[in-house]
């Protein structure tokens, strides 16, 4: 997270779209819920199996490698001046993005119904329009629209993940990814990224009042709530959204002394602590 030049005053108000954002994402959940806690993943989203700790582990450092690298590609493309590359490639990525929450949102919209053989042209058809849509709104309107479908990606996107993820990997993967935002907002890419503007990054971070966020933390925080829901129960996801949205107040507060400070390690401490903590309950 980082915070505009002028003096910033942490307020209950910015918590306004982070909570949106994990809402949005819990309703989209709804159409991901499994059978049973215990049945596969219906897609695939880690490169090995998680039944085991160490594959667990292994697929936290896929996360993270992936997820630096990126970092890494945005800011030497920012640093040489490459906006021409750079929008292509956040282009090539959100329309991916678009299109892929559509065709899997929409599937199971309609298999609650009917095959999803029988309305595949029609979920194509849906999903495409949806793209076209999205881009137009992030690329071409910008604006609060833009910041509002930045929002609903980020929730919808993060509990795809979740809703693929078992506990023990979500765990794991946060944690992993809190220890590298530290890591890369102080030492690393992302903070030069911020210090640059994250203004310039269409579709990859959104503006609210006095505040700037990515994407990525809004994914995160709805990867964990998604993770509650799907493999655990309702009541942990919402006591995941309550932990959440008091770490992201507190980052808030710490914003009122410092320009920048890593938006994941705190909220994401708090999220899954009382996440946890409602399981057991």
């Amino acid at each position: 997270m980082g915070n505009e030049p002028e003096k910033f005053k942490a307020s209950i108000v910015y918590l306004v779209p982070v909570l949106a954002s994990m809402l949005f994402g819990l309703l989209c959940g709804t159409l991901l819920v499994k059978p049973t806690p215990s049945s596969p993943p219906a897609y695939p989203v880690t490169p090995i199996s998680q039944t085991t700790t160490a594959g667990s582990a292994f697929n936290a450092a896929y996360f993270v490698i992936l997820i630096g690298v990126g970092a890494v590609v945005i800011y030497l493309l920012i640093k040489y001046r490459s906006r021409r590359t750079l929008t292509f490639l956040t282009g090539f990525a959100l329309t991916a993005a678009f299109m892929l929450l559509s065709l899997v949102y929409f599937s199971e919209l309609f298999s609650r119904f009917t095959t999803v053989t029988d309305s595949l042209p029609l979920i194509i058809a849906l999903s495409a329009v949806v793209t076209v849509i999205g881009d137009f709104v992030v690329f071409r309107l910008g604006g609060k629209a833009s910041d509002v479908l930045v929002l609903c990606i980020g929730g919808a996107l993060g509990v795809f993940l979740g809703a693929n993820l078992n506990v023990t990997t979500a765990v794991l993967v946060l944690a992993a990814l809190a220890v590298y935002d530290v890591v890369a907002v102080y030492r690393g890419p992302v903070g030069k990224i911020a210090d640059s503007g994250l203004e310039q990054l269409r579709g990859l971070s959104f503006a609210f009042k006095d505040i700037q966020m990515g994407l990525g933390d809004l994914v995160f925080y709805s990867l964990l709530t998604g993770t509650m829901f799907i493999n655990i129960n309702l009541a942990a996801a919402l006591f995941s959204v309550i932990g959440i949205l008091l770490g992201s107040y507190l980052t808030f507060l710490m914003l009122e002394r410092r320009d920048i400070f890593p938006g994941l390690p705190i909220p994401l401490a708090t999220g899954i602590a009382l996440g946890l903590l409602a399981s057991l309950i």
